[in-house]
């Protein structure tokens, strides 16, 4: 059985951060549809390293103000061309695809040739919810000390 606040957070989504095992969460837009979320993953396409071939993800989703919902672990499993799911879910991810090259009919030709479609099901009760950030630390920069002025090409009166 989903926890009903997957169930709420998963209907409205449109992007949802995947994290494949020890890796960082990467956004990834998606569609709901049912009971899963679907991610389309693959050359020309969003990057999603090791999500095809594996099958556990860690999901979280956000709210209408921005901050995160819940994070769940997922089940993930491929979605193969010429199935009867294919049939259904590819047109659907093809006509929500922004920005797309060609017509949705092309689109889902060239997923299936080049590209993996995942299905990533809730599998397990939500690991945290709330608002708690996942914001990494800050980066060690080399940009630490005061710049130099701007080069002035003609005088400035004061």
């Amino acid at each position: 059985m989903v926890d009903a606040v997957v169930t709420e957070a998963m209907k409205k989504a449109a992007v949802a951060w995947v994290a494949v095992g020890d890796g960082p969460a990467l956004a990834l837009w998606c569609l709901p549809v049912g009971e899963a979320l679907y991610v389309v993953s693959g050359p020309g396409e969003q990057s999603a390293p090791g999500l095809a071939e594996t099958n556990r993800a860690s999901v979280s989703l956000r709210g209408d103000h921005g901050g995160r919902i819940v994070t769940f672990p997922a089940a993930v499993e491929r979605v193969m061309p010429e199935t009867e799911e294919w049939e259904t879910v590819a047109p659907q991810l093809a006509t929500k695809r922004l920005n797309a090259p060609g017509s949705a009919v092309d689109l889902a030709a060239r997923w299936a040739a080049e590209c993996a479609v995942s299905r990533l099901t809730p599998a397990g009760d939500p690991v945290e919810r709330g608002d708690d950030s996942e914001a990494a630390p800050p980066r060690e920069t080399s940009a630490t000390r005061r710049p130099r002025k701007p080069f002035r090409l003609h005088r400035v009166r004061r």
